[in-house]
């Protein structure tokens, strides 16, 4: 995967539990590619580290004293949109993950999740936008799609797609594969990597996952064609 800023990605972790912070800390400091830059213990302390340090990435904790997580993620988003952020909890909350998502979170992780599903994390939001996991791809494919659209418009939202453009984008969104997506829509197989390359190309995405997100963001899912 090709890395931005000379092979490095920048990272500032805000958690109040000392504990955590340093093993995270301490599991990153083996990645070549990954530099800590900062730290903070709420999201008060963190915005003021931003004035000083541009991250690349940030590890939010969702609960912390005097400013959490939810409170701190949409101030980050409006001063800094072009910082990613990845949420960190101790709660698998379905309902959250929809919550943070439509507040403009890259991607929720549990903090009993691994360094190296941490790290990657990290690389995928930084290069692709969104971490798209397991547990929190359910609650995006159910969940968002049903909010109005007015609340969660994405920067692209005026794309317009043609209906096969739409009849692939959608089978994408059910992980089918490029030869199974031709089969569907009758079509070569060269042919449909072709529309997927406009599809991002009008999205304004990068990735299958920013594409997966456009669809969910705009409620193409369960629009009608």
């Amino acid at each position: 995967m090709k890395i931005k800023n000379g092979g490095m990605i920048n990272v500032v972790i805000a958690d109040d539990h000392s504990l955590y912070k340093a093993a995270v800390k301490s599991a990153l400091s083996y990645k070549k590619d990954i530099k800590i830059i900062g730290d903070a213990d709420d999201g008060s302390h963190l915005l003021n580290v931003l004035k000083t340090v541009k991250p690349d990435v940030i590890l939010l904790d969702l609960q912390m004293p005097v400013m959490d997580g939810i409170a701190t993620l949409p101030v980050v988003k409006k001063l800094y949109p072009d910082i990613k952020v990845i949420m960190l909890t101790m709660m698998d909350d379905e309902g959250m993950v929809t919550k943070l998502m439509e507040l403009g979170a890259n991607s929720y992780l549990t903090k009993t999740s691994g360094s190296e599903i941490i790290y990657e994390a990290i690389k995928t939001c930084h290069e692709q936008e969104f971490y798209v996991n397991s547990f929190i791809k359910t609650p995006l494919l159910y969940d968002l799609p049903r909010k109005a659209p007015s609340s969660i418009k994405g920067p692209q939202e005026a794309a317009i797609l043609s209906q096969k453009e739409i009849a692939v984008l959608r089978l994408i969104c059910e992980e089918k594969s490029t030869r199974e997506i031709a089969e569907v829509v009758e079509v070569s197989p060269h042919t449909i990597e072709a529309i997927k390359d406009k599809l991002k190309i009008k999205t304004g995405t990068k990735s299958t996952a920013g594409l997966v997100m456009f669809a969910l963001k705009n409620n193409i899912l369960h629009q009608d064609t």
